[in-house]
């Protein structure tokens, strides 16, 4: 059994050309699984050569074109013809278009309207950005020269080059108001790093933040630290994204950083950030794992032992109720009992769980003094249904960030490359990058809606 795939033009005038494309041949029965339907190789040749039949009917009507000259004053003639090489999606075409040359001014035009130095479609480039932002570039060229047919524009540098391109149109563009107004935005901020191939530095520090408001709407966003990226702007893009208003209230997050107080001041929110609970209680889950490991091995130290444990779990209350300001008790009733660890086994070594406390204690004192302005009551936040800290961000630099730039990637970065990739990896998780998949959010602000098909 056989079928011939026809392609036919049609027009205002009714059908026109008839182009026999391809012949596909299969058994009449099912016996065989692997001839069920067209094969991925077959698919890829009628792909391309679609596409080839279809653009060489748009060049021969665009041929037939005319320019008019600006200057107005002669007419242009056909000067030669010019073959163009464009990569697409569906395979290398070429396009011959007449070259025309004025009569009076001897201006010389392509086509009409035809983009100089044009090389590949913009479908092309957004596709290779958009994998290249979920895997690493050879793993994405490989992707793409496996399941579309394209001749062209799979080699990784070309995949690189386009998703940097992509990503700098996104740093670039303005901010799209979203038409839903929110009454309220939590905006949390954060930073981790990568390894970093610049002269004289180690790692790169990345900028990561989540805005979010009370109906679910969420955007996240990302820069590389003295990069051409602006936080700030980025912030601000973000909010209106979501819908901020001049009456909205806005809850800023941090973890603490001078640095990171900086850029939201700078992205004009003016109330101080809440230091988040998350980086708090972290540090208190490890101190309480090392007095959980403390020695019981003399009748003092088991009494000493209750008493810091006990003293650990209130710590952990005061701070969470908002009573940080008692949590110097709790440090204090710590500390006198401490004598009784001296002469443990390796209490001079900081591998001794009461040398470790000790040193966790300090850091941890340390801590909430010079973080003091910004403790708030957390307990009763999150019985209100509030937000406490920037653990949702946490997880924003693990899929963000770790997942294609860090974890399990051994590559470091250049500044500019890993800033304009991050920027390509945003948009598509927040689903402003085009109707493909890998969309983790709800999009806000889709571009490229999908297309209606015929019934």
């Amino acid at each position: 059994m056989s079928w011939i795939l026809r392609l036919v033009k049609t027009g205002d005038e009714g059908e026109g050309q008839v182009t026999n494309v391809m012949k596909i041949d299969r058994p009449d029965d099912l016996r065989d699984i692997t001839t069920l339907g067209l094969t991925l190789s077959e698919a890829k040749q009628l792909l391309s050569v679609l596409q080839r039949e279809i653009v060489a009917a748009q060049a021969r009507t665009h041929a037939a074109l005319r320019p008019d000259c600006p200057c107005g004053r002669g007419v242009r003639h056909v000067k030669d013809y010019r073959e163009h090489s464009i990569a697409t999606l569906f395979g290398q075409v070429v396009v011959r278009l007449r070259r025309f040359r004025c009569t009076a001014c001897g201006a010389i035009e392509v086509g009409i309207e035809w983009p100089s130095h044009c090389r590949s479609t913009p479908e092309l480039g957004r596709l290779q950005a958009h994998l290249s932002a979920l895997m690493t570039y050879r793993t994405a060229a490989d992707v793409l020269e496996q399941m579309f047919p394209v001749g062209v524009g799979k080699d990784k540098e070309t995949m690189r080059r386009h998703t940097l391109r992509a990503g700098a149109a996104l740093r670039d563009s303005t901010a799209i108001e979203s038409e839903t107004k929110a009454a309220a935005i939590a905006i949390t901020l954060d930073s981790t790093f990568i390894r970093s191939r610049e002269d004289g530095e180690r790692h790169l520090e990345v900028r990561i933040g989540n805005v979010e408001t009370e109906t679910g709407g969420r955007q996240v966003f990302g820069a590389i630290a003295r990069s051409e990226t602006d936080t700030a702007v980025l912030i601000r893009r973000n909010l209106d994204a979501v819908g901020r208003t001049e009456n909205t209230a806005l809850t800023a997050f941090t973890d603490g950083c001078p640095g990171l107080r900086r850029i939201l001041a700078d992205a004009g929110i003016d109330d101080p950030p809440i230091l988040d609970w998350f980086h708090i209680g972290m540090r208190l889950q490890h101190l309480k794992q090392i007095a959980n490991a403390l020695a019981t091995d003399d009748p003092s130290r088991v009494v000493a032992k209750a008493v810091i444990v006990t003293e650990v779990e209130r710590l952990h209350w005061r701070i969470w109720n908002g009573k940080a300001s008692n949590a110097g008790k709790s440090i204090g009733r710590i500390r006198t009992v401490m004598h009784h660890f001296q002469g443990e086994p390796n209490s001079r070594q900081s591998i001794a769980p009461s040398r470790k406390l000790w040193t966790t204690l300090q850091a941890l004192d340390g801590y909430l003094t010079g973080q003091s302005d910004w403790l708030v009551n957390y307990a009763e936040r999150h019985r209100a249904g509030l937000r406490v800290g920037t653990a949702i961000t946490e997880g924003t630099a693990n899929f963000l960030v770790n997942r294609r730039m860090n974890k399990s990637q051994q590559m470091r970065w250049s500044r500019r490359g890993a800033d304009l990739l991050l920027q390509v990896r945003c948009a598509v998780y927040n689903g402003t990058f085009g109707s493909a998949y890998g969309h983790k959010f709800q999009p806000a602000n889709d571009t490229f809606p999908p297309m209606t098909l015929a019934a």
